[in-house]
């Protein structure tokens, strides 16, 4: 069964438009049209949305959160602000939610509940500011301040990604080069020298096995390279190895302070904005552990919700990680807790750690960039001289 959208002629000649739902096909809403008096003009299958495709980007997460803001500010109803959105968005998928959501709420749904079950979508994040600006009446305020917030983590994962295409392309190409050396060039020079019967040194019979596994196992090279991403995905959800991943994180050579410096961040920047808006300081610090998405970062606020109810100061909790948290934060927050103005000057804390984050990714690029330049041409250098080795033995024989 399926539904149709048609345009029919009724008796009078008058045109209309309807859908017909649950029909096999145009034949036969056809007979059932001409059966109450109707001659069918024009028949199209009604696409129907599988509510188990939905796929929302965070970019359009955070223009909705911009525009649903931008129209409970003006005054506008949820329901109008959901219709409105509904009809502006281009994404099915989003329609279906926004439709779904703006179902709820017309039944006496709470907007937190009816955002509830869409959580992966919109964050836990997004949904603490809703449930705060839904309690404190400062609904647009609160999604406001979600929208920046969405705003500046996406400026941060673009500004990471930018400044690691480059490593990105020249790992890449190095890879392309020397796949191609070992399938298509070895394989010439190793039948040239078995005709010549030059024995091989060691690092040219290493060569010779490396492309006869390259040539021979291909097949299974490629199903593997195109597994990668379902075994990432595997390892994000699999509990027990994320948290060994998060913990290495901090620890990683090179990439260990920056990786320090991005979670703090976010962490940060996001309990700010959570009590900015009237939400209780240990919830505030169980949805930042929770949108920090790594879990040494949800221990270490764990501790901090324990210190907190054991009478020690945000200040002092934040001390006792000094590893993790930077003395500049630790002071800010001493001086925001004094002067109450905590949200304040933890936003500045957070500014700060942005631009040490930019500056630490400037320093990291430019160090790492004539590295791997030189790590690719030694590589390949290495497997030419493989390759060439048996011929200079053989020259100086020759001698």
């Amino acid at each position: 069964m399926a539904t149709y959208e048609y345009s029919a002629r009724d008796e009078a000649g008058h045109v209309f438009n309807g859908v017909y739902d649950n029909i096999n096909n145009t034949a036969a809403l056809r007979r059932e049209l001409i059966r109450i008096g109707y001659s069918l003009l024009r028949a199209k299958k009604k696409k129907i949305f599988n509510p188990k495709s939905i796929k929302v980007r965070p970019a359009e997460v955070m223009t909705f959160a911009f525009r649903f803001a931008g129209m409970c500010s003006s005054g506008l109803s949820i329901i109008q602000c959901l219709e409105t959105l509904e009809k502006q968005t281009d994404s099915p998928s989003l329609k279906y939610v926004i439709s779904d959501i703006k179902k709820s709420i017309e039944v006496g749904t709470s907007l937190t509940d009816a955002f509830e079950k869409y959580r992966d979508i919109f964050s836990d994040f997004f949904l603490g500011m809703i449930e705060a600006g839904e309690s404190s009446g400062k609904l647009a305020e609160s999604l406001e301040i979600s929208a920046r917030h969405l705003e500046k983590q996406a400026d941060l994962k673009n500004r990471l990604k930018s400044a690691f295409t480059y490593p990105i392309i020249v790992l890449s190409s190095c890879l392309v080069a020397v796949t191609i050396l070992v399938a298509f060039v070895v394989p010439v020079f190793t039948k040239i020298y078995r005709q010549l019967g030059v024995p091989l040194p060691g690092p040219t019979q290493i060569l010779v096995v490396l492309s006869a596994i390259l040539r021979n196992f291909w097949p299974v090279l490629i199903i593997v390279v195109f597994s990668m991403p379902f075994l990432i995905r595997y390892i994000q959800k699999n509990s027990y190895i994320k948290t060994k991943w998060d913990y290495f994180k901090f620890q990683m050579p090179l990439f260990d302070k920056l990786n320090r410096m991005v979670a703090v961040s976010n962490y940060i920047r996001t309990f700010s904005m959570l009590i900015s808006t009237g939400v209780p300081m240990i919830k505030a610090l169980q949805v930042s552990g929770l949108v920090a998405n790594n879990e040494k970062i949800s221990s270490i606020s764990n501790d901090i919700q324990k210190s907190i109810q054991a009478g020690l100061s945000l200040a002092a909790s934040f001390e006792h990680h000094n590893d993790i948290f930077p003395p500049l934060i630790t002071q800010l927050t001493d001086s925001g807790e004094q002067a109450g103005q905590l949200s304040q000057m933890l936003n500045k804390g957070a500014d700060f750690l942005d631009k040490d984050i930019d500056r630490m990714i400037n320093s990291l690029m430019s160090k790492l960039e004539p590295i791997l330049t030189m790590g690719m041409g030694i590589v390949i250098g290495l497997i030419l001289i493989a390759v060439y080795l048996p011929m200079f033995d053989y020259m100086a024989h020759l001698k």
